[in-house]
């Protein structure tokens, strides 16, 4: 198992991008989180095993309504979530 940050920039917030991720993860069994940045980027941090993280990234480019223009994944150190969830700005 490997934890993995990804940061996605682009029209990305406001697409319905964060629900996309979400049902991708879901689908491959990957657990961790999703969430928009200040800056209007996007931090997803994902824990699975590494053949299916690398499916994984590359589906994410598949979000309709989202343009992606840029996308880094970095290894972290493993993290167990229990779950894929989304997590909402403090409004």
């Amino acid at each position: 198992m490997q934890t993995i940050e990804i940061h996605v920039s682009g029209k990305v917030q406001k697409v319905g991008f964060r629900s996309c991720v979400k049902r991708i993860a879901q689908k491959l069994n990957i657990r961790g989180e999703v969430m928009n940045l200040p800056d209007g980027s996007v931090r997803i941090i994902s824990t699975g095993e590494k053949i299916v993280l690398d499916k994984f990234v590359s589906m994410i480019y598949g979000c309709p309504r989202a343009v992606i223009r840029d996308m880094k994944a970095i290894d972290r150190e493993f993290h167990e979530f229990n779950e894929f969830t989304v997590i909402k700005p403090n409004t």
